[in-house]
């Protein structure tokens, strides 16, 4: 009798350990799909033309949340992997770590006593110091990067200083398979409050920091948090060090007194690594002229996404609208591309279908040399002015 308990009890294990494996993989299905329009999208030949030639680089995908999703392995889930993205002809995606996000998110107010992640971080086996611990979620994701681009035969190389930068666009310009890859935070909550923790998250290969996500956290005030404040005195702190070891600042999700507090401070160039514009789409956390005027004077650069939070309607044509305006407020140099990829948001083309941007922003009028730049080239001049030469940076 003891023996069949034990084998029932060892079947049931076994069938709540599969159950629970599917689950993360239906909520990747239903948060990020990709709904494409009824008819056939029909792209100029001149835009695809232009599109081969481009060096594509995008500021935000959130892929390495959803770990039972091989990056490197085509899959009719979400939006990106790095077979579409090389399909698409993105030669640099920034890959983001969401390391938290509140039960009901909402754009407008939510607080930080709840946490959906660590579902997620059961459910896909991630190690057992990520199911409490928010800075062991951005290691893994750190992780997580390392291992994919050592599984790729060279097709995903990790960038973290400009040699690797140039070494990785040279073999792209040989013809060869490439994607480069490099790491930000979304949201300092993975601090935990610590300010040497930055230093720990550069080692790692962190590039970029998100200040804030979807709540207020102990660096400052999120667009969608209660407090809405600005920078705390760590946070004051944090921007010192971020800036002292060259990680780029991103004000996305952030309040706007964060924004304030932070370009009233910045030294070095400031990014929105995903967002829209409210001329074009109004929303709390989409930025005014004002704001893009503030941020193209620091040299930084804004990230157009591609999501109805960002554009109100989810096409290529909105999108271009929001570039073309963003351009004419900010300037040609200072607009990129910020999708949000996989991040929990629709849109009506995956990767492999940026053409179709490519498309709009020609029908929009804009001329091959601005398109090359907000498709790609800003993002790497920037990344050629603040990543460091080689090996580790001097503070």
């Amino acid at each position: 009798m003891r023996r069949i308990l034990w084998f029932l009890l060892g079947i049931l294990v076994v069938a709540l350990t599969g159950s629970l494996t599917v689950l993360p993989r239906v909520v990747d299905a239903n948060m990020n799909r990709v709904e494409r329009p009824s008819s056939p999208v029909v792209v100029s030949e001149a835009a695809r033309a232009l599109h081969a030639t481009l060096r594509i680089a995008d500021l935000h995908d959130d892929l390495l949340l959803w770990s039972l999703r091989d990056p490197l392995q085509r899959h009719d889930r979400g939006q990106t992997d790095l077979p579409r993205l090389l399909d698409g002809n993105v030669a640099l995606q920034v890959f983001s770590t969401v390391s938290k996000t509140p039960r009901g998110m909402n754009y407008e107010r939510n607080d930080a006593a709840s946490d959906n992640i660590t579902l997620l971080a059961i459910t896909q086996r991630w190690p057992r110091a990520t199911w409490t611990s928010l800075y062991a979620r951005a290691e893994r994701v750190a992780h997580a990067l390392d291992d994919a681009a050592a599984r790729s035969n060279g097709q995903l190389r990790v960038v973290r200083t400009r040699a690797e930068l140039r070494d990785g666009l040279a073999a792209r310009a040989r013809g060869e398979p490439v994607l480069l890859g490099t790491l930000s935070l979304e949201g300092l909550q993975v601090l935990e409050g610590r300010l040497d923790r930055v230093d720990s998250l550069y080692a790692l290969g962190f590039r970029m920091a998100g200040l804030t996500h979807f709540f207020d956290n102990e660096v400052g005030g999120s667009a969608h948090g209660q407090a809405r404040g600005g920078l705390t005195p760590l946070g004051r702190d944090v921007i010192a060090r971020l800036e002292a070891l060259g990680m780029l600042v991103d004000l996305a999700h952030a309040s706007p007194a964060l924004i304030d507090d932070v370009l009233a401070m910045a030294q070095r160039p400031v990014v929105v690594s995903h967002t829209g514009v409210a001329a074009t789409c109004p929303g709390p956390r989409n930025l005014t002229d004002d704001q893009l005027r503030r941020i193209a004077a620091t040299g930084g650069v804004v990230g157009i996404g591609y999501w109805d939070g960002a554009v109100c309607e989810i096409t290529p044509t909105s999108v271009a609208r929001a570039i073309v305006h963003a351009i004419s407020v900010a300037g040609e140099d200072h607009v990129a591309l910020g999708s949000d990829w996989d991040g929990a948001v629709t849109t009506t083309f995956d990767a492999s279908e940026l053409v179709q941007v490519t498309d709009a922003l020609l029908a929009a009028g804009l001329t091959p040399g601005t398109i090359a730049k907000v498709m790609g080239e800003n993002l790497f001049a920037l990344l050629e002015r603040s990543l460091p030469e080689g090996g580790a940076a001097t503070p």
